[in-house]
């Protein structure tokens, strides 16, 4: 499966019998979000979800990843005069964009899905991944949380226990854990990924549009007013820790090359 688009862009899109695969395009760095990707991203979204001709999404990766999260290099980087509670909330559009959708999205997780890009493929309906495929919300380690539906996505999914666990430690989960605690629907081959999710989306876009959303509302009436007021909490809790100094000493060691010596403070 491969995104066809002019030139350089940094999110690909196109259309294939109902549905609408979007491809985030910055391969050689693992499909970082950067801030000149995240409203491309944004923008294919609202596209997929508001095309007529789209009845399914997948999204997926170019390259050897699905989504490593934030860019690195512009970690704690703001657009001037914009607050940290503005940014988180402009960040939590995207997840809440698929999740409200009538449409059913389906995420080809390969490589890494890390931070925000573990958080976009949680809030997927349908996981598909591939034996290499590594996830993790590494923000713990740089004083903060996640903010874009982690803690309680992965909550509704997993459990307390095991949620708590991938959240407070920041540690990397395999394919195989993946899938034995429930994040991935199945794990195959990588060379069948693309493939295997393509077929399944055409599968589901088939199916009676109007049965295929009320079915996905039906599911998700479960828990998603519970998550949706967790998310609302995720964001003041994130834009209470970018203020702080352990926050701050996070960045600092980064810079340095130095283990990070929190306070509390």
């Amino acid at each position: 499966m491969t995104g066809a688009a002019p030139g350089d862009a940094l999110v690909l899109t196109r259309v294939e019998d109902g549905v609408g695969v979007i491809s985030l395009n910055r391969p050689d760095k693992h499909n970082a979000v950067s801030d000149a990707m995240a409203p491309a991203w944004q923008d294919a979204v609202e596209w997929a979800l508001g095309d007529d001709a789209v009845r399914v999404v997948v999204l997926r990766g170019e390259g050897p990843s699905f989504c490593s999260g934030r860019d690195m290099t512009e970690l704690g980087q703001r657009a001037t005069g914009l607050s940290d509670f503005e940014f988180v909330r402009r960040t939590q559009t995207l997840g809440a964009a698929l999740m409200a959708s009538p449409k059913p999205v389906i995420a080809a997780v390969k490589g890494y899905a890390l931070g925000g890009g573990f958080e976009r493929a949680l809030s997927c309906d349908i996981r598909i991944g591939s034996p290499d495929a590594v996830m993790a919300l590494p923000e713990i380690n740089y004083a903060i949380l996640p903010d874009t539906g982690g803690t309680q996505l992965l909550t509704a999914l997993v459990g307390p226990g095991r949620a708590k666990e991938l959240v407070l430690t920041g540690r990397r989960i395999s394919a195989d854990e993946a899938l034995a605690w429930g994040i991935l629907n199945r794990v195959v081959p990588l060379a069948e990924l693309d493939t295997v999710v393509l077929d399944l989306a055409r599968t589901i876009a088939s199916r009676a549009p109007l049965a295929v959303a009320m079915g996905k509302q039906l599911v998700d009436q479960l828990w998603s007013d519970a998550v949706g007021r967790g998310i609302r909490a995720e964001l003041l809790a994130q834009s209470a820790l970018f203020a702080t100094a352990d926050y701050a000493e996070a960045r600092a060691a980064r810079r340095e090359g130095r283990p990070p010596v929190f306070t509390g403070h």
